[in-house]
């Protein structure tokens, strides 16, 4: 599967490309801050959803990755961004038993990704142990949909 660079333009069918660069911006805090807003639409209140703000630590998956399952979130965006420079990896597809409907990218470690509503993704790839701040919903309702592939592809 070949590796795309990240963008807003391609990965806008799955969701925000969340990152600084390009965002709109203004100075606060007496000149000794920077604000970048509106990087990304979270949208949790499904079924009196609320936002949950957390961390996750990963840790690479043995080589080639084994691709068994795949992940959508029917009740709220679930936002993923590093806590570190290190590059990592967003794989997602628009119906996991498609294979050619699946898009790998390449993000860098200052680019987060906010997964839509029902958009189909991998968890979490990363190349070495990595924190990300997460951005989801807590909450009543189902809002895990998993899927096993009936074949198990390899990037």
């Amino acid at each position: 599967m070949k590796i795309e660079t990240l963008t807003k333009e391609a990965f806008a069918p799955f969701g925000d490309v969340v990152q600084i660069k390009g965002a709109h911006h203004y100075t606060i805090n007496q000149g000794f801050a920077e604000r970048f807003n509106n990087l990304a639409n979270i949208d949790v209140n499904a079924e009196g959803g609320e936002v949950n703000i957390s961390i996750f630590t990963a840790i690479p998956r043995p080589t080639p990755i084994a691709i068994k399952l795949m992940e959508r979130h029917p009740l709220g965006t679930q936002l993923f961004y590093p806590l570190q420079n290190e590059d990592w990896l967003v794989l997602v597809c628009a119906d996991p038993l498609e294979e050619s409907s699946y898009r790998l990218y390449q993000a860098t470690g200052t680019q987060g990704v906010n997964y839509a509503r029902n958009a189909w993704h991998h968890p979490l790839l990363v190349h070495s142990e990595s924190r990300f701040l997460i951005v989801d919903r807590k909450g009543s309702g189902h809002n895990l949909e998993e899927t096993m592939l009936p074949q198990i592809m390899a990037i």
